[in-house]
């Protein structure tokens, strides 16, 4: 049986902005992304897939919620990479609904799991987030 995919959106002390890293292992992460920032849930979440087994494609971006450029930049190349078939997209500190809804446009969140936190649910669904 083929693992599921997720990608995930977050903070992170190394790499380059809106790249889709593979990673394999805790190790893996550690090393290619180095610590998480005060506050930022994405390399928490990315640890937690890596534990249950699922094949992840981490995406860093400069401020979780807020660096719309890089969100949409990293959105395109998943989609240039052929991963539109997601099991789950993870976006820790989204609720803005540009955000949200380009991930809907480009097919990404097409009968997958959009895993976002209750309090961004709420900005969403409320005030669009920004």
């Amino acid at each position: 049986m083929e693992k599921q995919i997720v990608a995930l959106f977050g903070e992170a002390e190394k790499g380059e902005y809106s790249v889709p890293y593979y990673l394999r292992s805790v190790e893996e992460l550690a090393d290619r992304l180095g610590q998480p920032p005060a506050d930022s849930r994405g390399l928490y979440l990315a640890v937690q897939a890596l534990l249950f087994d699922r094949q992840l494609f981490f995406i860093r971006v400069e401020e979780e919620g807020y660096s719309t450029n890089d969100y949409l930049r990293g959105f395109d190349r998943l989609r240039q990479q052929g991963l539109s078939r997601l099991a789950a997209l993870c976006l820790p500190g989204v609720g803005c609904k540009e955000i949200i809804g380009a991930s809907s446009r480009l097919g990404l969140i097409d009968q997958c799991l959009l895993l976002i936190s209750e309090s961004d649910l709420y900005d969403y669904l409320t005030f669009g987030g920004g």
